[in-house]
């Protein structure tokens, strides 16, 4: 099922004389935490690239700083901490509600479940329009989960989905469809410069090390990959739980000598630049931004058809997509690949092209504004 969205234009001047608001827009970024992953790093991209001649921005995490909050302060942007442990908080809403009344703020914009399930009561009760983004497993497998996912949207105007596929999984959870808008994520596509990938048999993912990324699956392929390919190389950037596993299973398969685990990398844009290829395993994915930031590298893609991806990557000629949890079809798409540098350097090409004209961060936070600012004229 395909939704299509029209945003309306709204002459900014006049939305701000019907709020009676002689200042830039006031959003509030809502968020679990602030530690490295996709989410958490598009929270920095808002506060790079926001208009700052229309939208004053605060930042709020849920628990601690973690690694990124200096980054968004950086760009002149103040990260609030709640520090709240884990478990049901009911009095985390009166809290959130509080804060958005002393900041007069017009929008609280989430960015998790959890966070969507305290923020978008508080926001009702502070009287503050409410957006929530969807960017990845919006919801728990539980009935419960669901329900109160549900529930709490019903207080919220707007919900942003990052791929067609999500927008259909909310359509189908009950999500009224006329409140979902459809905006695929984005990079700065300047910071990461097209670069031909480097001959040879080195690859690279780059994920958190959970048992979603389906890494174990990616290591089973390495080995078969060796027995064509003894030279390959893989690169694993990222931690997480799965690390102590992932390692073991490396060892009993005997591929120390082709698998090397970085830990948590900083500069992901050098170790992309290093890489022949980039492969994600995943079994579930929103829009990878990772998985962009390769491309605009000019890397070619070995994916899973799950989530956005197939979204992004256009199997065959920007990469190739593979059933999800099959070491053998993502080994035999890896040695395509490298048995045919050609093919590979015209699909990493095409790549760039792609990300360029699709995936820019920019047009991402121009959509984002647009609803920002219809929301506060239409709700």
């Amino acid at each position: 099922m395909q939704h299509q969205f029209t945003f309306i234009l709204v002459d900014l001047k006049l939305l701000q004389r019907k709020h009676n608001m002689q200042r830039p827009i006031r959003v509030v970024h809502l968020t679990h935490g602030l530690e490295i992953g996709g989410l958490e790093k598009l929270l920095v991209e808002f506060a790079r690239h926001t208009d700052r001649s229309k939208f004053e921005l605060k930042f709020v995490s849920f628990s601690g700083r973690g690694a990124l909050a200096d980054d968004i302060e950086a760009a002149g942007w103040p990260v609030i901490t709640l520090n709240q442990p884990e478990g049901l908080r009911p009095g985390v809403v009166l809290r959130i509600a509080a804060l958005l009344r002393t900041w007069q703020a017009d929008i609280l914009h989430t960015h998790d479940p959890k966070t969507l399930i305290y923020g978008a009561p508080a926001a009702r009760l502070a009287r503050v329009h409410a957006v929530h983004t969807c960017h990845g497993n919006a919801l728990a497998p539980f009935p419960r989960a669901t329900r109160a996912f549900r529930m709490a949207f019903w207080f919220a105007d707007a919900m942003v989905c990052v791929s067609g596929d999500m927008t259909r999984q909310m359509v189908e959870t009950g999500i009224d469809p006329r409140k979902i808008h459809t905006i695929l994520n984005g990079i700065d596509t300047s910071f990461f410069s097209f670069a031909r990938p480097n001959p040879g048999t080195n690859a690279v993912t780059v994920a958190r090390l959970s048992p979603e990324k389906d890494i174990g699956t990616l290591i089973r392929a390495v080995a078969i990959i060796r027995e064509t390919c003894p030279s390959f190389q893989l690169e694993i950037a990222g931690d997480g739980v799965c690390m102590a596993e992932l390692q073991t299973m490396v060892r009993e398969l005997g591929l120390e000598d082709q698998v090397r685990f970085l830990g948590q990398v900083c500069d992901v844009r050098a170790v992309l630049e290093r890489s022949s290829l980039f492969i994600l395993p995943s079994l579930r994915e929103g829009v990878s931004l990772t998985l962009l930031e390769a491309m605009a590298c000019g890397l070619p893609v070995v994916a899973t058809r799950v989530g956005g991806t197939p979204e992004v990557v256009v199997d065959g000629e920007t990469g190739l997509l593979v059933l999800s949890g099959s070491h053998e079809e993502l080994a035999r798409a890896v040695l395509s690949l490298l048995q045919d540098p050609d093919g590979s350097r015209r699909m990493g090409e095409a790549a760039r092209r792609r990300i360029e004209q699709y995936f820019d961060i920019s047009r991402m936070i121009a959509k984002y504004e647009d609803i920002y600012i219809s929301t506060l004229a239409f709700f």
